[in-house]
């Protein structure tokens, strides 16, 4: 049974990494900041990374996804049951890549918990646990972020079209001075932020900046940020598998799930890429910097507490946020994926009670 954990632990670590890796890049590639090939193994590597710190930062997730709090100690420990809740969750996460909807591993994973939990003898589930450790940070979390993505937009478009720093020499002045000397009088250097044309027109330049650059570089580096968080909040979930049912060490079981992330999302990326990247709105190099900030930073921060949120909940909360503020959103590809997060919990809990009572049943 050991080697069968194994295996479906990084079933569902291949599916997550396919469904999840590439949407910290997606406003990247969405705005071209970045072509797609580079966009996901700079997001790849940021995922990696994140997996690989996630014992020092995120450890409390590990104890709550092992099912201890929401079922019975010795039912969280069955062998039965963990490859129950993996299996469910790995082929709700599955259906969805396939689908090209962005659905959430965590939801998945709560799904299958809570139907292996109703198919062990007596099916008993500490429902109190399920809803205030579970479910609020999941609903909360988008509208958190949408809400702030909203006002993210609103202060991009406020903001004056420039995309050049220039340094400016200091102005002299010539003063005669007694006895026919003469005394030289300067100002400090000043910064101008404005349009390249009148930069480049603008006297006394002595340096310029292209911020167009340097938003271009910020931006990527949110986006991996985002991944690198996002590696941070859900490895300790995904290992949690591997650890309840003894099959390997901490250092191993996220090394491992490490490992089938990267390749999931290497193989399988592009549907979910897409649906995010180009089908749900327009964004602009600001607008798409601004909901990188605001995902990685709501994610970090909820992975300290141990509250697990969603990165998909969060990330697209704050796109859509950064659409509905501009105009841009498209309404029917959000209602798609609406219904996919309400369709999440409920697929993934019937098919880890159907799977409790077939391996019950064998």
């Amino acid at each position: 049974m050991e080697f069968a954990l194994i295996g479906i632990a990084l079933f569902l670590a291949f599916g997550n990494g396919a469904n999840d890796n590439f949407k910290g890049f997606a406003t990247v590639w969405g705005t071209e900041t970045l072509d797609y090939r580079r966009a996901l193994l700079f997001a790849t590597l940021a995922t990696v990374a994140g997996s690989l710190v996630s014992w020092w930062l995120a450890g409390t997730l590990v104890q709550q996804f092992s099912g201890r709090g929401l079922v019975a100690d010795e039912v969280a420990s069955a062998p039965q049951f963990i490859a129950s809740v993996g299996i469910g969750a790995a082929l709700t996460v599955l259906c969805a890549t396939r689908l090209g909807l962005p659905i959430s591993t965590t939801h998945a994973l709560i799904g299958g918990l809570v139907g292996a939990g109703l198919g062990q003898a007596g099916g008993e589930l500490h429902y109190a646990g399920l809803m205030s450790l579970f479910l609020l940070p999941l609903l909360a979390s988008p509208l958190l972020a949408a809400t702030l993505g909203i006002l993210a937009s609103r202060a991009v478009r406020r903001m004056p079209a420039a995309d050049c720093a220039c340094v400016v020499a200091p102005l002299a002045a010539v003063a005669a001075g007694g006895a026919g000397i003469t005394a030289m009088t300067s100002t400090l250097p000043t910064l101008l932020i404005a349009a390249d044309g009148q930069c480049r027109q603008h006297p006394g330049v002595v340096g310029r900046i292209s911020l167009s650059r340097v938003g271009d570089r910020a931006h990527v580096a949110s986006a991996a940020l985002i991944c690198f968080a996002r590696g941070v909040n859900d490895t300790p979930k995904l290992a949690a598998l591997l650890l309840a049912g003894q099959a390997l060490d901490a250092t191993a079981a996220a090394l491992a799930i490490a490992i089938a992330m990267a390749a999931g999302g290497l193989l399988h990326a592009r549907r979910v890429a897409v649906t995010m990247s180009r089908r749900l709105t327009r964004m602009d190099h600001g607008q798409g910097l601004a909901a990188n900030l605001i995902t990685a930073a709501l994610v970090l921060f909820a992975s300290k507490l141990g509250l697990p949120v969603s990165t998909t909940h969060v990330s697209v909360g704050s796109i859509a946020g950064i659409g509905a503020g501009a105009g841009t959103v498209d309404w029917a590809t959000m209602r798609n994926i609406a219904l996919s997060w309400i369709a999440t919990l409920p697929l993934a809990t019937v098919l880890a009670w159907l799977t409790t009572l077939a391996i019950g049943a064998s």
